[in-house]
């Protein structure tokens, strides 16, 4: 059994993760949820959704102060993912939370997210390297907000809305860092912090909105929540504040490599129901036939 000074302490090192390398929490919470404290998968899913609004929530202030924030950007973002994880959590709800198969779509979901995120992280340099092809390297700030034009844009950014919302709500992992990359692609001459200060607020209303659905479901489990973010919290604040100090790219590397193992142990090894036991099934059976007759 475990309790409140492991959950602690698992908010901790993901804080302390999130704070020096800035790999969004839900990739390494939920694994951690599912695999080491054996949360069930939706529980897990569900409880990690509010916690990544929560502890995006601070980021989100900041980057709003400093008006890195491109809000049509995350409002055509928004007109996608918010619409496809409500009839995402609904499917899950109506036709799959009875399933024995409604783990396993889960954790497979999961595992593939996961070690996507993995690579992300493993090759983050050289992906930046790639996309550093298709930026201008210096424009004033009025050119930045001269050139940003999102007219004819559009339908791709609520498209990639579509994509983050189902599988946000599925695994609670990319609303980070697929969402960064498919900015990138879409808006190769918007600043990085201005990309980044969008995403972190459209992740922070995707994640409390999949967030609030698993809610609604008894998919959350607040007291593992509070617990979670009693421990996170302060270990993100030090984290940022140490991440100068300390070798970030190797921590990166250690962590991508991590994510994406867990990844393909979760495609390769997803969590399944228990069968139900034959007396059960026998007994289940024998009621239905007097209830017939």
């Amino acid at each position: 059994m475990f309790g409140p000074i492991e959950f602690i302490l698992a908010g901790v090192l993901v804080g302390f993760c999130v704070g020096i390398t800035g790999v969004g929490g839900g990739s390494l919470m939920t694994p951690i949820l599912i695999s080491l404290f054996r949360i069930e998968p939706h529980i897990a899913i569900g409880t990690d959704l509010l916690y990544a609004a929560i502890s995006k929530f601070c980021g989100s202030l900041v980057h709003a102060k400093k008006l890195n924030i491109v809000w049509p950007i995350v409002l055509w973002l928004a007109l996608g993912s918010v619409p496809a994880s409500f009839i995402t959590h609904w499917i899950l709800d109506n036709y799959l939370s009875q399933s024995t198969h409604y783990k396993m779509v889960l954790t497979t979901v999961l595992g593939f997210m996961l070690t996507l995120t993995g690579i992300s992280i493993i090759f983050r340099s050289q992906i930046e390297r790639f996309f550093a092809k298709f930026r201008k390297s210096e424009l004033s700030e009025q050119q930045e907000q001269v050139e940003f034009n999102i007219q004819g844009k559009q339908t791709y950014v609520v498209i990639m809305g579509i994509v983050l919302g189902v599988f946000v709500t599925l695994s609670s992992v990319g609303a980070g860092a697929f969402g960064i990359m498919a900015l990138i692609l879409m808006f190769p001459n918007l600043p990085m912090i201005r990309i980044i200060g969008s995403d972190v607020v459209h992740a922070v209303l995707l994640t409390s909105v999949a967030g609030f659905a698993h809610m609604t479901s008894g998919n959350v489990d607040f007291h593992l929540l509070g617990w979670l973010l009693l421990g996170s919290i302060p270990a993100i604040i030090v984290g940022t504040l140490i991440s100068s100090r300390l070798p970030e790219k190797l921590i990166r590397k250690i962590l991508g490599i991590t994510l994406f193992a867990l990844g393909i142990n979760f495609i390769l090894h997803p969590v399944k129901a228990k069968p139900v036991e034959k007396s059960q099934t026998v007994m289940t059976v024998q009621i239905n036939q007097q209830q017939t007759v």
